[in-house]
């Protein structure tokens, strides 16, 4: 993250989505691997030759390598690709942006300059409101929202947010109406043109 700072620009926090998208994954680690081996006793107690006569006990290796490869594949397929993508999401607030990284092998990431943004909004469903955590919204005006979804603490987050831009040097730049200090202004002073002497 060094190398990708401004000079001057400081870390203030970095967070990843709120964990309870892990949930399901989480229960289907637990509940497929007991599934194969509830399924791989059945098959070494001969149960399968009761269903089907044709079925020799030959076929036992067979029928628990199958379970387990079941086991395998559905767990790889799906509780470890959404953990992944799960950690491969980060929010980074600095000291003049906030930006966000998808993404693993395939990388996407957008910033905002704290600069360029006018307002920051916080959405929260009934559930997010229970476990703290939210959508913020960067309002930078002319280019549209941006949006940081289920950020978790995202009252404490947005408060950060807000001091990082309360402490922006003033006077660098013209966004959010701050016009530097000029000895000399830089245009002409009213609309009809130069103002003569």
């Amino acid at each position: 993250m060094r190398k990708e700072l401004l000079p001057g620009e400081q870390v203030i926090t970095i967070t990843r989505p709120q964990a309870r998208s892990l949930l399901f994954p989480l229960l289907t680690f637990i509940v497929v691997p007991a599934l194969a081996a509830y399924a791989s006793a059945w098959v070494a107690r001969g149960n399968p030759q009761r269903l089907a006569p044709f079925v020799t006990s030959a076929w036992t290796p067979w029928l628990m390598g199958a379970c387990v490869a079941l086991a395998v594949w559905f767990l790889l397929g799906y509780s470890l690709k959404r953990v992944l993508r799960w950690r491969s999401i980060r929010y980074i607030l600095t000291s003049r942006r906030i930006l966000a990284k998808y993404g693993m092998f395939r990388r996407d990431d957008w910033q905002v300059s704290l600069m360029a943004v006018r307002d920051v909004g916080l959405h929260q469903s009934l559930l997010q409101r229970s476990l703290r955590s939210g959508n913020i919204s960067l309002d930078t005006g002319h280019s549209g929202t941006a949006v940081l979804a289920d950020v978790p603490e995202a009252q404490k987050f947005r408060g950060f947010i807000l001091d990082a831009m309360d402490e922006l040097p003033r006077g660098e730049g013209f966004e959010r109406g701050i016009v530097p200090e000029f000895d000399v202004v830089p245009w002409e002073s009213r609309e009809g043109g130069r103002d003569e002497r």
